[in-house]
């Protein structure tokens, strides 16, 4: 190694190299070098080898979803998880907003269909179109579902291996009423193209109702929605949440998931699952893209247990709610009811519980 490069300054020196060391009377206190032009060399085995080093390996993940500058939600809670798991994550905002919109306020833009597809043409361009996976979720415009379309089966015709996790955002369950909060026209689009397209769905109960067609009041009549969202494409159907009747009492959601599979002897299989997740009296933004983004991470490590899969990103999840709370009302302060900012969920402080979550939700099979 190169010992000028590795020589540290006596307390007190000038800068001066002096003498060489090796040629004084008295041994001498390190001195720093001079700046110097040679190369460095490194040996060809060992730790420090990189002149015959391979290419790392690397799992790429294209995620087009919405963005805001301050919180998490979107691209903003799925990029920092799936980092942090390992994965390289390019990201494309759909929309680009101040704050989610659960603020009394709000500003920014859309992206449009053309605008995606010029983000697109660069990437081609410079040869950057190689994905392992594709991450979906919340938009408003048809166009630019049409185009995300088109982006994935031309990835997907370089990429034949290529798996597409979606997120179908279009609404939700409130005092116990569905309403969608994108333009109802998305709906077809989304039952006609996106979901014969995708491997990995993760709708909530009022999506999969809307996707299905019917509703799910039992759990029999949730499997049956499940198969009928099977029959249109994907082989992995979650339903992140859902307020069928749990045996634990009220104070309860459901989430239940299915994957088809085939098993080393060539039969095909579907393994279901069910977890009862304890309510928090908060309204969150972001969770369903948390979800979404961890449970890609997650089936990706363990593609053929949902029931692990599906424990990880639970209890990951869980973790983060939890502490997401207890900061929210130290924030508020006795009595006060926490606000908007202070509920954005505490994603960067739960890094430890994303990448090697205790599991605390256990799931049973159906």
């Amino acid at each position: 190694l190169c010992r000028a490069c590795f020589a540290v300054p006596a307390e007190g020196d000038s800068g001066d190299p002096g003498p060489d060391p090796g040629h004084s009377s008295a041994p001498a206190a390190p001195r720093p070098r001079p700046a110097h032009s040679h190369i460095h060399t490194l040996p060809a085995s060992g730790p420090l080898a990189v002149a015959t080093m391979l290419p790392e390996p690397e799992c790429r993940v294209l995620s087009i979803q919405s963005h805001v500058v301050r919180g998490f939600v979107g691209n903003k809670s799925a990029a920092f998880p799936l980092q942090v798991l390992g994965f390289e994550v390019d990201l494309v905002n759909s929309v680009q907003f101040s704050n989610h919109t659960g603020y009394e306020y709000w500003k920014g833009q859309t992206m449009t269909a053309a605008e995606l597809q010029t983000l697109y043409e660069g990437l081609k361009l410079n040869d950057c179109t190689r994905y392992d996976y594709v991450l979906t979720g919340y938009t408003r415009d048809t166009s630019f579902l049409d185009k995300v379309m088109e982006i994935i089966q031309e990835l997907r015709r370089q990429n034949p291996k290529l798996v597409y996790v979606c997120d179908p955002v279009m609404g939700d369950k409130r005092n116990g009423d569905g309403y969608m909060y994108v333009p109802e026209n998305l709906l077809p689009v989304y039952k006609e193209k996106v979901v014969p397209l995708a491997d990995i769905i993760t709708p909530n109960q009022y999506e999969a109702e809307l996707l299905a067609g019917r509703k799910m009041n039992t759990e029999k009549e949730a499997i049956e929605v499940m198969d009928v969202l099977h029959a249109m494409g994907p082989d992995t159907v979650v339903i992140t949440s859902s307020d069928l009747p749990s045996a634990l009492g009220d104070d309860y959601l459901v989430t239940l998931g299915s994957q088809r599979k085939v098993t080393a002897g060539g039969s095909r299989v579907t393994e279901r699952i069910r977890m009862e997740i304890p309510k928090v009296d908060a309204v969150f933004v972001g969770t369903g893209d948390l979800f979404a983004a961890m449970l890609l991470a997650w089936t990706h490590q363990h593609p053929n247990n949902l029931k692990i899969a599906c424990e990880k990103t639970v209890s990951a999840l869980q973790h983060i709610v939890t502490r997401t709370i207890a900061n929210a009302k130290a924030m508020a302060g006795l009595g006060n009811k926490p606000n908007a900012a202070q509920l954005e969920l505490r994603v960067v402080q739960s890094k430890r519980q994303i990448e090697n979550p205790e599991i605390i939700i256990h799931a049973t099979t159906i």
